[in-house]
């Protein structure tokens, strides 16, 4: 009887020169900024999709892990860079849950708000915030399927504690995604429920 092969998720080498660990974002817009760029390289590299993703401590901006979309190498459709971020701040961590007591409070930051399946995950994760660059409707315009997320998502996320935020960069997000869709870049998932 053959086994299965094993999943391994490994964010490309080239993460570490951009968000080594010990890194420290003091603001939003920096933290955007090293997301937003993370979302960048993953394209250009030919590592991933145009996404980026990381989860932070909220009061001193240290970085806890990076995450980029590796749906594409990992052959996984669920290796989102949110769910990526999230899995390997857990790891980092020592805990599942990123909000359990004696943890600092952490914030997820993403290059695009959420697609159905990783806004699922925010909650789960244990954040107390997420921040946004690019709008669900920006990832679509170039053809990807966001999925059916709830259309009042924000207060659905606030109802249990976690702040929002959109909108941060979101030029400079949305530039990544444009550039991504002008290359030529695989639309995977982008069935749009044919």
């Amino acid at each position: 009887m053959t086994a299965y092969p094993s999943l391994t998720l490994r964010l490309p080498d080239w993460v570490d020169d951009i968000a080594p660990p010990g890194t420290v974002c003091e603001t939003r817009s920096e933290r955007m900024g090293l997301v937003v760029e993370l979302s960048r390289r993953n394209f250009e590299e030919g590592t991933g999709g145009p996404f980026g993703a990381a989860v932070f401590e909220i009061e001193t901006g240290r970085l806890i892990a990076p995450g980029v979309n590796l749906v594409m190498p990992s052959s996984a459709a669920v290796a989102h860079a949110e769910i990526v971020a999230v899995a390997l701040a857990g790891v980092v961590t020592g805990s599942f849950d990123l909000g359990s007591e004696g943890m600092p409070p952490a914030v997820l930051v993403a290059s695009t708000e959420p697609c159905a399946m990783c806004f699922g995950a925010v909650p789960w994760s244990g954040v107390r915030r997420l921040v946004c660059g690019a709008r669900d409707e920006d990832a679509r315009a170039i053809g990807f399927d966001e999925g059916p997320k709830m259309i009042d998502w924000e207060s659905a996320l606030t109802s249990r504690g976690i702040e929002v935020v959109r909108d941060v960069m979101r030029t400079e997000a949305m530039a990544v995604l444009e550039e991504y869709g002008a290359s030529g870049g695989v639309i995977y998932n982008g069935r749009q429920a044919e």
